[in-house]
């Protein structure tokens, strides 16, 4: 990692989806060792999988591979170290998006790619065929491949069976699981979603509503999670996982509140609380650091909840006494 970073980890792990080489959960936060050596510029957590984005364009990822959700064929069906994606090699990727079994990519030219699960053509290829009820049987991409590629794409969301692009025109496309039912009839062929014109951020949702009690005030971010949402006021971020929320705030400290089983709260012990604490990360300091540098602490970049776990990039702050 750079000399002063760090990507740290802490739930759920029994799919790997923590990166921290093995398939335990943690109630605390633990460093990525795979990722230091790279400089990480953002993360992706998903419901059983997880990805990093490097300032270089390099993608990584880890966790639960049955569907391909990882970017290449799936020797096993779980992997606890990150690996890079060989096939994106060539490209250097700007931001990502993890879906219910499928992944969603974009590099710095505007193109997008996909991979994992495709039975609803969520990655942009038509199903083969339907068993005797008309379900689409199973299709996996394994392998990244190009989807929209008529787009100049500039951020990409992924649902759970359904993926949203935006274009650097302003524009939102979407393909996958029709809905409602009929609407879509080559799902795997991306549909211009009219009446959206000059959209500068997406985000998986249904039809809007207002929502009372945040009329008059002025929100910095949202998240949406598994069943609720989140909305801040104030500088910082927020991110929701499946039951469970994080919230970043301005000088860089995590605070996290929800269900607390499989310790994706961060506490070091198993505890649900509508309250929001903080969740302290016992790490060593960076080992490159000599004489008053090593005096200081960490503080959160980015934080980001999977369904059961959470990661977080966080950085090392000399005390300003030794600067």
């Amino acid at each position: 990692m750079a000399s002063s970073s760090a990507i740290i980890a802490w739930g759920a792990g029994e799919d790997g989806q923590l990166g921290i080489g093995n398939n335990e959960e943690k109630e605390w936060a633990c460093v990525i060792k795979a990722l230091e050596s790279e400089k990480v510029r953002s993360v992706v957590a998903g419901s059983r999988n997880s990805l990093a984005i490097c300032e270089d364009g390099k993608l990584f990822t880890w966790g639960w591979n049955q569907r391909g959700t990882l970017g290449h064929p799936p020797e096993t069906k779980t992997e606890n170290i990150p690996s890079q994606v060989k096939a994106l090699a060539n490209v250097k990727i700007v931001q990502a998006a993890i879906g219910g079994w499928h992944c969603l990519a974009v590099d710095d030219q505007g193109r997008a790619y996909a991979w994992g699960g495709n039975e609803y053509g969520q990655c942009g290829e038509e199903p083969e065929r339907k068993d005797d009820t008309g379900k689409p049987l199973r299709r996996d991409i394994v392998i990244p491949q190009r989807c929209a590629p008529k787009l100049v794409v500039r951020q990409v969301a992924a649902g759970g069976t359904h993926s949203v692009v935006l274009t650097r025109e302003g524009h939102v496309w979407t393909w996958g699981q029709p809905w409602p039912p009929g609407d879509i009839k080559q799902i795997s062929v991306p549909v211009r979603v009219q009446g959206l014109e000059s959209v500068r951020l997406i985000a998986p949702r249904s039809q809007p509503i207002p929502v009372q009690g945040l009329s008059g005030l002025t929100l910095v971010d949202i998240a949406a999670g598994g069943w609720h949402s989140n909305a801040l006021t104030d500088e910082g971020e927020v991110s929701c996982g499946g039951t469970h929320s994080v919230a970043l705030t301005r000088d860089g400290r995590i605070f996290s509140f929800g269900r607390g089983d499989h310790g994706r709260l961060g506490y070091g012990r198993k505890v649900t609380t509508g309250q929001p604490m903080e969740v302290p990360v016992n790490i060593p300091p960076p080992t490159n650091l000599s004489g008053s540098a090593t005096d200081g602490h960490w503080i959160a970049k980015l934080v980001a909840c999977g369904g059961r776990h959470t990661l977080a990039l966080v950085e090392w702050k000399v005390d300003e006494s030794e600067q």
